[in-house]
């Protein structure tokens, strides 16, 4: 009885410090979607048109970028906990920088340093928590950093409805001295105090310790994460030796003959691509611009924006519930083929708007088909690409080029996001249906792309893939 308290006293603590390492993917949904309910009062405040504001909206998205290609290193230099203590600051400075900003090529500037401390943030968590996870709980506490992010998105939608609630309705209506969406931006805060307080309070990384020469603190770290009952020698012997034998993939070692890369390399980039080229984040960065002008308010936008956050949630834990059972290429394949019926079904309804500029209107039935529709497509992307695609990066490079060609596809993916999330304003003027039947069109090709050159990995060990 006695040892069977200690490991679920041990597997508590864990999970403990492995959800407070995933505050880091809180605040990477939450930071990252905020910005939709502010979109209108931004546009309106500085009197930008929808090119200016589809740069500021994804601005972001290129510090991400820089911030992931940054985070491994400075994670090597300064420490898991200590790295995140740096990530915490910059997103609670960024968020006083975007609540108070004098022009819009100010607000661009704090938001390029929100988005480095999201990619330092999306890049940290899963590598602290792969490093502290023991192995037989690795899969399931490594979902952790998803769940935040889902969970950071659904609660940025929530504050920013009470916030517009409070302010009449209208986010560009004065609270407190402010403009509304100057609140919804500086709301960021807490949550990034509340990062910062937590890293300061859990442990450093076992690995970076032996890394560092610490190894009596490490074996202290293991004791705690791992149980006593552990041979701890034997564990701290393995780092090392894996620490002595490792040599760091670079960019070098990704070459093939297939335009340069490697197959294999070629596929998770293309996965990675296709994660973003079906629209998701248009959802999330630009949804209350979307139902306004469709003729929804904008504190009604904001509240069927945090319905399709509460689907995304849903969608996740369908996903973790399932992606060991039917595999990952099924879970794929129907997330794409549910997609593609969903974003045709709302180009579709689109094409019967009415009117132009702020006075365009949805006629019945349309307007409806439209909402159940990109809701639909949010379940769908969420039960599979949104989760899937992670695990597969994990697990279908080889052993010896994991890392690299990791880095690679993840950049690959920034790139795309930025794409879709620059474009998406300029093409929603010029013709929405035809915007949403482009994406209808990559979640076809992506289905097509998943049964032609994806490899099912459920199952298999790591050290079998090829």
């Amino acid at each position: 009885m006695a040892t069977q308290y200690t490991h679920h006293e041990h597997l508590g603590h864990v999970v403990f410090i492995t959800a407070a390492a995933a505050i880091g993917g809180f605040l990477f949904g939450y930071d990252s979607s905020v910005i939709n309910g502010a979109v209108v009062g931004i546009q309106k405040h500085f009197q930008v048109g929808s090119v200016e504001t589809g740069f500021v909206v994804a601005i972001a998205l290129l510090g991400s970028a820089v911030g992931a290609w940054a985070g491994g290193g400075l994670a090597d230099r300064w420490g898991r906990t200590r790295s995140m203590q740096v990530a915490a600051l910059l997103f609670a400075v960024s968020s006083i920088g975007q609540m108070l900003p004098f022009a819009i090529w100010d607000l661009a500037l704090w938001r390029i340093i929100a988005g480095f401390a999201i990619g330092m943030a999306s890049v940290l968590g899963p590598a602290y928590i792969a490093e502290v996870a023991p192995p037989a709980y690795r899969g399931r506490l490594g979902s952790f950093q998803q769940l935040a992010i889902v969970l950071g998105i659904a609660v940025s939608q929530l504050v920013n409805y009470v916030i517009a609630r409070l302010a009449g309705g209208d986010v560009n209506n004065h609270l407190w001295g402010l403009q509304a969406w100057q609140w919804m931006l500086g709301a960021c805060v807490v949550p990034a105090l509340l990062y910062g307080l937590f890293a300061l309070n859990i442990p450093e990384s076992p690995r970076y310790l032996i890394m560092s020469g610490r190894t009596r603190r490490a074996r202290e770290v293991l004791a705690e994460v791992e149980g006593d009952d552990v041979d701890l020698d034997n564990r701290i012997s393995e780092i090392q030796h894996v620490l002595r034998t490792e040599r760091v993939p670079g960019l070098k070692d990704l070459r093939g003959k297939a335009m340069g890369l490697l197959p294999i390399v070629w596929i998770g980039i293309v996965l990675s691509m296709f994660q973003q080229l079906v629209g998701i984040n248009v959802i999330f960065y630009y949804s209350s611009v979307l139902w306004q002008s469709v003729g929804i308010n904008q504190s009604d936008s904001l509240l069927i924006s945090f319905s399709s956050s509460i689907i995304n949630i849903v969608g996740t834990f369908i996903a973790i519930a399932l992606v060991d059972r039917l595999g990952r290429r099924p879970l794929l394949m129907i997330g794409s083929a549910g997609m593609a019926i969903a974003l045709a079904t709302a180009a579709w309804a689109f094409s019967f708007a009415r009117g132009q500029g702020e006075a365009v209107s949805l006629p019945d039935p349309q307007g409806a088909i439209a909402l159940v529709a990109a809701n639909v497509f949010v379940l769908f992307f969420a039960l599979s690409w949104g989760v899937v695609v992670w695990v597969l990066l994990g697990e279908m490079f080889p052993n010896r080029i994991r890392a690299a060609a990791l880095g690679v596809a993840a950049a690959a993916q920034w790139v795309a996001n930025w794409l879709i999330t620059v474009s998406f304003p300029a093409l929603a003027e010029w013709n929405l249906p035809t915007t949403y039947a482009m994406y209808a069109l990559f979640a076809l090709l992506s289905f097509l792309f998943v049964a032609k050159w994806v490899k099912e990995t459920k199952g298999r060990k790591l050290e079998d893939m090829g």
